[in-house]
């Protein structure tokens, strides 16, 4: 469903329970209200019927002249259905429920009756709404009308973002807590906001994404629109892997996926409400710098060396200057000074302040980086020494200049955060912070944004799985991937065993076929030579393991393999996933991982491979030759194009693929379905494969 435009600009407006106690929500919601009285009907309900705030209050939704198109509900939890029924026999259609602490049963009733009736309701549980454009303001608190969106499951966390922007000085355009998204989500509400002129950037979050597919959509259409989105979310605990049945599932969190989905999407996730504003405020004022390399210039070496290593842990890029532009600022600053990158003034501001102008237009100039960081001293040398205050305001306005005329952005963070030359800053739409991490942060965060332009993972034509059991059916799944295994037969009892040595080659693997990770139960013998030595490894397995499907397989032996993993699941909100990452039964100790959203393409595939922190053995390490990354990469595709064809799936994962010079090589497998239905016989516990 499309936002009905009562909750954007509704034509009249009742608040039930309106009072002029500041301490209760019915007070913030009355008086924000009456702030758009001059362009729409405002009624105020209270059981009293007392004048509130010099208007005329209403006993009952049934007294008002006529039926409100937006009835905002700050009542009990016990009258909030009895409000809503009265309110749907006058003819309302929308309701915005601040009301907390409705049983699941109540919340239940309330969404019958609104969808009998076709009305919607944002909430319960919410903390309001604004839109700085129609003058619709309900909720607590004030707003100062900006280019910032804020759509938020907490609606305290929510209004906290809205704070620190109005500190930062940033205003916001709309607000909406969804509360518990009874009937309108915050998929509707991102996605009204492509259409609204006022908004530049939207902070979202969430902490559940039940719409992921349709919530990514909506994030694809705000890119287009020319829009940015910063996605706060939680979900990195250990919690949520917990019951994870594959290696993929237990190393990979919630946070993993949103990531993936942000990146599919064109949006960006940050970890807190001042990350989320230290960008918002910088994409409100410069442009996104084209690249990460960042020239740090400052008063002291060592504010300079710590900005470097900000920079380096934010992703940002410190290069070394080109002799030619040493030798350039040298000619502009004294012997003492560091001039390779970061550069030290050598007390040379102090000399002459317009040497942080000089120094910063130099380097813009030389085409050696992507931003300009000024850091330390410069906005208090005006507050402290007021005779050299307009010096400095001058060398403020050649900055500005600076910043406006080239494609080179300029950042500084300042040690005063409220003098005259900071302000002049403002002015000039130069992006000051009064600490380094947030400064460096949001010109990180906003080259993430200008080169992270998503993609349209659309489904494919991949090849169609049937339901498998076991390790066999893996093995046998795989090949219709054109994934390669190594040649294997099954086997049920020594005389079999003993055969598979004159038709395979030595040395053989057994492997308790039916169970999911083998090595942990003791499923897994590698290294048999022999007849005698497999019938041996078979009947002690089978005599600890039981009857089961067991495969003797040949072994791998190729020199300078890197065992790596492939894993793809169906994620419960945003639907099939990829991971690639180093594998073996180390795996979940050194969690390298790669996740996407399936599936992916060559290009895609390969960055996850080379996003990864072994890559390095893939290249080759201490002399060992670079394996067949490529091979590695259409198995990475291959896999992502079965899950994303599959929905009947739930994982499939390779573990390992053992990937050498010539290729790559499964050598373990595991396939999972979804349960079975009661019509749908199991078998001893083969049905998890």
């Amino acid at each position: 469903m499309t936002v009905p435009n009562a909750f954007v600009d509704p034509a009249s407006v009742a608040v039930v329970g309106a009072s002029e106690d500041r301490a209760k929500w019915g007070y913030w919601l009355a008086d924000g209200a009456l702030r758009g009285a001059g362009r729409r009907d405002v009624w105020l309900v209270n059981r009293s019927a007392r004048p509130l705030f010099g208007e005329r209050a209403f006993a009952s939704l049934g007294e008002l002249p006529a039926a409100p198109e937006l009835v905002v509900l700050s009542v009990p939890a016990d009258q909030v259905e009895p409000t809503v029924e009265e309110a749907l026999a006058l003819g309302c259609q929308a309701f915005l429920a601040i009301t907390a602490g409705l049983t699941g049963r109540q919340e239940q009733r309330l969404a019958q009756l609104l969808k009998a009736a076709g009305a919607h309701l944002l909430g319960p549980n919410s903390l309001g709404l604004y839109d700085s454009s129609t003058e619709l303001q309900l909720a607590w608190g004030t707003f100062t009308p900006g280019s910032l969106a804020i759509v938020s499951q907490s609606g305290q966390l929510g209004m906290e973002i809205a704070t620190l922007a109005a500190r930062a000085g940033l205003g916001v355009s709309r607000f909406y807590s969804v509360g518990n998204q009874l009937t309108v989500g915050a998929v509707e509400l991102l996605e009204s906001l492509a259409e609204d002129e006022r908004t530049t950037t939207a902070v979202l979050y969430l902490e559940a994404f039940t719409e992921g597919p349709r919530i990514v959509a909506a994030l694809r259409a705000l890119r287009r629109a020319g829009k940015h989105t910063l996605v706060l979310s939680t979900g990195a605990s250990e919690a949520s892997r917990r019951l994870a049945r594959s290696h993929t599932g237990s190393l990979t969190s919630a946070l993993d996926v949103v990531d993936a989905a942000c990146r599919v999407a064109g949006a960006l996730r940050v970890a807190t409400p001042q990350e989320a504003v230290a960008i918002a405020t910088y994409l409100s004022s410069a442009a996104a710098p084209r690249g990460r390399r960042v020239a740090v210039v400052g008063d002291s070496g060592g504010q300079g060396g710590v900005a470097a290593d900000v920079a380096a842990r934010t992703g940002l890029g410190v290069p070394q200057f080109s002799p030619e532009l040493q030798c350039r600022l040298r000619e502009l600053l004294p012997e003492a000074a560091a001039v390779a990158n970061p550069v030290d003034l050598a007390g040379a501001g102090e000399a002459d302040l317009g040497v942080y102008a000089a120094v910063a237009e130099a380097v813009a100039a030389s085409t050696e980086v992507d931003a300009v960081l000024l850091t330390g001293y410069l906005g208090c040398y005006g507050e402290d020494t007021p005779s050299i205050a307009d010096a400095e305001l001058a060398v403020v306005d050649r900055l500005g200049r600076l910043a406006a005329s080239g494609p080179v952005p300029l950042v500084v963070h300042s040690m005063s955060g409220t003098s005259a030359a900071v302000a002049r800053m403002g002015q000039h739409r130069i992006p000051t912070y009064p600490e380094i991490t947030p400064a460096l942060g949001a010109l990180a965060g906003a080259a993430a944004l200008r080169a992270a332009t998503g993609r349209d993972p659309k489904a494919t034509a991949g090849p169609e799985l049937r339901s498998v059991t076991g390790y066999w059916g893996a093995r046998e799944a795989l090949c219709d991937l054109g994934i390669p295994v190594p040649d294997a037969v099954r086997v049920r009892d020594g005389a079999e065993v003993s055969a598979a040595f004159r038709t395979l080659r030595a040395p053989l693997v057994l492997k308790a076929g039916w169970l999911e990770h083998k090595s942990e139960h003791g499923g897994i013998r590698t290294g048999l030579t022999g007849p005698a030595e497999g019938t041996a490894a078979f009947a002690e397995m089978h005599e600890r393991l039981g009857p089961g499907e067991y495969v003797l397989e040949e072994q791998d032996t190729r020199a300078d393999v890197v065992e790596m993993l492939i894993g793809a699941r169906h994620d419960p909100c945003f639907g099939p996933t990829v991971a690639v990452g180093l594998g073996g039964v180390e795996a979940e100790l050194w969690r390298d991982v790669r996740v996407e959203l399936a599936p992916v393409d060559r290009p895609v595939a390969a960055a996850m491979v080379d996003g990864l922190r072994s890559r390095a053995l893939l290249r080759g390490w201490r002399g060992r030759p670079p394996v067949h990354t490529d091979a590695l990469v259409d198995a990475v595709v291959a896999v992502s194009e079965a899950i994303a064809a599959n929905p009947h799936l739930t994982d499939l994962e390779i573990n390992p693929l053992r990937v050498g010079v010539g290729g790559v090589l499964a050598v373990d497998a595991l396939i999972l379905h979804e349960p079975a239905t009661n019509d749908e016989p199991t078998t001893n516990g083969e049905n998890h494969a």
